[in-house]
C-alpha cells in the first residue's frame, strides 16, 4: 500500500512538472505574439515568472521580463484563461514594474 501512494505521488510530480514547464513555453509565446501584434516585433521575452500554482488556475498575475536593446523591463500581466488546455486565453497588461536601460555597456 505504502508503494502504491509513493508511486502515485511521483507520477503526479511528474504530471505537474511537465504542465508547469509546457506552462512556461506557452506564456512565453503567448506575451511574444501578444507584443507581435502591438507593433514591438523587436522586444524580446528574455523570462517569465508566475506563482508555483498558476498552471492549475484560469486568473492569474504573472511578470514577464522583456529586452530591447540595451533596455529591460519587468512586466505585470494578468492571465485570464489557460494557455495550456484552452484556446481562449487573454492577457492584459496590469503595469511596468521595472524599467532597466544600460548606457554606453560594452557588450
Amino acid at each position: 500500500m505504502v508503494r502504491f501512494i509513493i508511486t502515485l505521488a511521483a507520477l503526479a510530480g511528474l504530471a505537474y512538472g511537465g504542465i508547469y514547464f509546457y506552462y512556461d513555453v506557452s506564456l512565453k509565446r503567448a506575451v511574444g505574439d501578444h507584443l507581435d501584434r502591438l507593433g514591438l516585433t523587436a522586444v524580446e521575452v528574455k523570462g517569465i515568472d508566475f506563482a508555483p500554482m498558476a498552471p492549475l488556475v484560469t486568473d492569474t498575475h504573472i511578470t514577464a521580463e522583456v529586452a530591447y536593446r540595451s533596455a529591460e523591463a519587468s512586466l505585470d500581466i494578468r492571465v485570464i484563461g489557460h494557455p495550456v488546455f484552452s484556446e481562449e486565453y487573454r492577457l492584459e497588461l496590469d503595469s511596468l514594474q521595472a524599467f532597466r536601460l544600460s548606457i554606453g555597456a560594452g557588450e
